[in-house]
């Protein structure tokens, strides 16, 4: 998917244009533009969308994908990795035996 994204861009110039600044600056767009798709649903509603919304978030949702995947590509970051030292680090703040079935932030468990 990188090296699709940078031909892609290549292809059409727009290197000059995919700086990490604008690049987030995009994917947060993106992510409004997602979020807008849940915004004043109550929890059964988001979980349910009617088949024509599913389609547009998950167009939504490859928009976030396809910029994040662009910006760590710009910054020399493997997301892969990133994500799974995340997730370790995540493990040692929320051990199961103190998180589990709450949604309390590390530092108040």
């Amino acid at each position: 998917m990188r090296r699709q994204l940078a031909a892609f861009a290549a292809k059409r110039d727009w290197e000059q244009f995919h700086n990490p600044k604008n690049l987030v600056m995009a994917l947060v767009a993106e992510a409004g533009e997602l979020t807008e798709h849940f915004q004043w649903l109550d929890f059964a509603a988001s979980e349910q969308l009617p088949p024509a919304v599913r389609e547009e978030v998950a167009l939504e949702i490859a928009d976030v994908l396809l910029f994040l995947v662009r910006l760590a590509d710009r910054l020399g970051i493997d997301p892969v990795r990133a994500a799974e030292r995340k997730l370790a680090l995540n493990a040692a703040k929320y051990p199961v035996d103190k998180a589990r079935g709450k949604a309390t932030k590390y530092d108040k468990l």
